[in-house]
C-alpha cells in the first residue's frame, strides 16, 4: 500500500503525538525532550543553530538518485578489538547502546528490525530531490557562508543511468547538490580518462593525498596537464582544500580515497596510480596544513572504511573529526579516539542518499571548544522534491526508462543485500549464475551496495542494475578444485575478520551458492573454512574439480555476459522471485557477540 505525502504527515503526526518520531522522548523531564515530543514531522528536521562551522557529510550514496529502500545489516561483526564496538552492533543492541526508540523512525533508519513493515510505514528514503530540499534548508537555517557539504565518495557508481553516462548523470547532480568538497573509491572503477574528464567536469574540489602517480608513469605522464597533478610530490589529485567560513573561520579538509583500489577493483582501468593508506604521508600532511595554512579546523573526508579510520584517528595527531565512509555504517553518535595529539571524532554516515550526517563546530581562538553531531534519515516523504533537481532526474533517465522500468518478477520476500555472509537478493544472484550458467557452485562479490525490494513488489530491471552495475560485469563458467574455492573463502574472510584493521579492504565475505561452509570468526588465515558441502550434503573435497559461475574478475575480463542479463534472464523464467535455499555458513566464535542477530543459519 502506498500513500501520498498528506497520508504520510498524518501518520507521523500520530507518531509526534506517541514519542515515536526521531528525536521524541516523552519520558524526558527536560526541556528538550519535551519539545521534542511535541514536534510536528515536519520540524525534525529543524536542528537547533550551535556553534560557527556546519559540516554536512553524504557518503556512499552509490548512484541512487531516486528515493529507495535500503535494510540495514543483522550481521556486522566485529573480532578483536572492534567486538561490541560501533559499528559492529546491530538490531536492539544498536538500539539500546545509543538510546534508540524501538518501533521509531530512527529504528527503521538504523536497524534491519521489522524491515518490511516499518518500510510500509515509514516510506522510502534517500533520492537527490530531497536531499536537495535538506540541504538547502539546513544551509539557509544555519548559514549558507557557515556550512560546508563534504561527500565521501562511491557516488558515481551504482546504477543503470551512471554506468551508461559514465558518472556523468551524478557528477551534474552533486553540482546541483553543491558538494563542495569530496574523495573516491568507485570513481576509480571508470577508466582513467573517464576519473580526469569527470572530476574536470565537478565544481566541487576533489581531495586525495594517497594517491600517487607511479614512479614508471611520471616521466611521460598522460595527464601532466591536469591542475590536481602535482610533479614535485607525484600527487595525482589535490591532497586538500581550505575553506574559509564566512566569519573567517579557516577549515581544512583533507582527502582519503579508498587505500586498496588497485586490489579490490581492476587496476587496469588505473594503471598509472598507486594508492595506500599511508600513514606517514597523512601525519606530514596535516602537519604541514597546520604550519603552513593556519587552520582553525583539520578534518579530514575518508573512504577508508570506520575500523580502519578508527586505526587511523589513534596514530595520526592534528586531525579534528573523520567523516567516514566505505563500510556503509550508519553510526549515530561519534566515536571518540585519544592519540598523542589530543583526539579525534570519527563518523559515519551510512549509504545510499539514506543519511545526511550533520556536524557543528563551536570554533573559537583558533580550535574547536565544543560540538554537536546529528546523523540525519532522510525520509522521502516528509521532504518535499526539489523542482529543479526533480526535472534533472528526469532528464538523466529518461532515455533509459524503457530499459530500466522492465518488469522481471515478483519479490516473494525482502530482498536485501548489506550483511557479513548473504542476503536474499545475493541469493538470487547466485541461483541465476548456477541455473543460467549450468554450474555446480556460483560465487558473487560481498558488495555492500545495493537497494532492498518489499515482499510483493516488482523487481524491475532498475532494482537489477542496482545490485550489479560495476565497469566489469562480465561473467564466467569454470572448472576450479575444492583447494581453490577454499582458498578464495580464506582470502576473503581474511579480507573480513583480520584483527588488524589495516588487513581488511571493508567488503563483505563472498556469496556462495550451492555450497555450504563452517566458518570460524577468530581463526586465523588457512583455519576459518571447513567443511565445505555442495548442496546435497556431498563433501567438497580439495582435489576434485567443480563447475563454478561467478562474475566481477579483478584481473583479466572474464568472457560471459553481463551479470545483469544473466539475473534479468533467470528472474523472467522464475516470474516470482523465491529464495530456495539461503547458502550461510556456520559460525563459529559467535555466538554473543553484539554484531549478529537472528542469524539464519547455525551457529556452534
Amino acid at each position: 500500500m502506498s500513500m501520498n505525502r498528506r497520508e504520510f504527515i498524518q501518520l507521523m503526526s500520530a507518531a509526534a503525538a506517541g514519542g515515536m518520531l526521531p528525536g521524541c522522548d516523552r519520558t524526558s523531564t527536560s526541556g528538550v525532550g519535551k519539545t521534542a515530543a511535541m514536534q510536528s514531522p515536519e520540524k525534525i528536521y529543524d536542528i537547533p543553530k550551535f556553534g560557527n562551522v556546519t559540516l554536512m557529510h553524504m557518503t556512499d550514496c552509490h548512484a541512487q538518485l531516486n528515493p529507495i529502500y535500503f535494510r540495514e545489516p543483522n550481521v556486522n561483526l566485529g573480532v578483536g578489538k572492534a567486538f561490541g564496538q560501533p559499528p559492529h552492533i546491530v538490531g536492539d543492541k544498536l538500539l539500546e547502546y545509543f538510546g534508540v526508540k524501538p518501533n521509531s523512525a530512527d529504528a527503521y533508519a538504523y536497524t534491519y528490525l521489522n524491515f518490511a513493515e516499518a518500510a510500509k510505514t515509514y516510506g522510502k528514503v534517500g533520492g537527490f530531490a530531497h536531499l536537495q530540499t535538506l540541504v538547502k534548508k539546513l544551509r539557509a537555517d544555519h548559514g549558507p557562508t557557515n556550512t560546508l557539504l563534504l561527500d565521501g565518495g562511491d557516488t558515481w557508481q551504482g546504477s543503470g543511468t551512471a554506468y551508461w553516462t559514465r558518472g556523468k548523470d551524478m557528477v551534474g547532480a552533486c553540482n546541483r547538490l553543491g558538494v563542495d568538497v569530496m574523495t573516491g573509491h568507485w570513481e576509480f572503477t571508470y577508466l582513467d580518462k573517464e576519473v580526469i574528464s569527470n572530476v574536470k567536469d565537478f565544481q566541487g574540489e576533489f581531495v586525495c593525498q594517497n594517491v600517487f602517480v607511479k614512479d614508471a608513469a611520471s616521466f611521460d605522464y598522460r595527464f601532466a596537464d591536469f591542475a590536481g597533478f602535482n610533479e614535485n610530490s607525484l600527487r595525482a589529485f589535490k591532497p586538500y582544500s581550505i575553506k574559509t567560513m564566512g566569519d573567517g573561520t579557516r577549515v581544512a579538509v583533507i582527502g582519503q580515497a579508498f587505500p586498496y583500489t588497485p586490489i579490490a577493483n581492476p587496476s587496469r582501468f588505473i594503471p598509472d596510480w598507486t594508492f595506500g593508506i599511508r600513514d606517514s604521508e597523512m601525519q606530514d600532511i596535516v602537519d604541514k596544513v597546520r604550519a603552513t595554512e593556519k587552520p582553525d579546523v583539520v578534518v579530514v573526508i575518508s573512504h577508508n572504511g570506520m575500523d580502519v579510520d578508527l586505526k587511523m584517528a589513534s596514530r595520526v595527531s592534528g586531525i579534528d573529526a573523520i567523516f567516514g565512509g566505505h563500510t556503509h555504517d550508519g553510526v549515530p553518535k561519534p566515536t571518540v579516539v585519544k592519540n598523542p595529539g589530543g583526539q579525534t571524532l570519527v563518523t559515519n554516515a551510512g549509504s545510499n542518499g539514506k543519511f545526511l550526517g550533520f556536524m557543528q563546530f563551536d570554533v573559537r581562538n583558533g580550535k574547536i571548544q565544543d560540538y554537536r553531531y546529528k546523523l540525519i534519515p532522510v525520509f522521502s516523504n516528509l521532504l518535499e522534491a526539489d523542482k529543479e533537481m526533480a526535472t534533472y532526474i528526469d532528464d538523466v533517465r529518461k532515455p533509459y526508462l524503457k530499459t530500466l522500468n522492465e518488469e522481471l518478477a515478483i519479490a516473494e520476500e525482502t530482498l536485501y543485500r548489506r550483511g557479513n555472509f548473504n542476503g536474499t537478493f545475493d541469493q538470487i544472484i547466485c541461483d541465476a549464475l548456477r541455473v543460467v550458467g549450468g554450474a555446480q557452485i556460483s560465487l558473487s562479490p560481498g558488495f555492500r551496495w545495493g537497494t532492498s525490494v518489499l515482499p510483493g513488489q516488482a523487481i524491475t530491471m532498475d532494482n537489477v542494475m542496482d545490485q550489479t552495475c560495476i565497469t566489469y560485469p562480465e561473467t564466467y563458467v569454470r572448472e576450479m578444485t575444492g583447494s581453490d574455492i577454499k582458498a578464495i573463502l580464506e582470502d576473503v574472510a581474511d579480507n573480513l575478520f583480520n584483527a588488524d584493521p589495516y588487513y581488511q579492504q571493508g567488503g563483505d565475505m563472498v556469496r556462495v551458492g550451492g555450497m555450504d561452509y563452517t566458518m570460524d570468526v577468530n581463526a586465523k588465515i588457512g583455519g576459518r573454512v571447513s567443511e565445505m558441502r555442495l548442496d546435497d550434503g556431498t563433501l567438497v573435497e580439495a582435489d576434485k574439480k567443480y563447475t563454478v559461475s561467478g562474475w566481477a574478475t579483478v584481473g583479466s575480463k572474464a568472457p560471459g555476459r553481463p551479470i545483469w542479463e544473466v539475473v534479468a534472464e533467470y528472474l523472467r523464467d522464475e516470474k516470482i522471485a523465491k529464495v530456495k535455499k539461503l547458502n550461510t555458513p556456520k559460525l563459529l566464535g559467535a555466538k554473543g557477540n553484539p554484531g549478529i542477530a537472528e542469524y539464519l543459519g547455525e551457529m556452534a
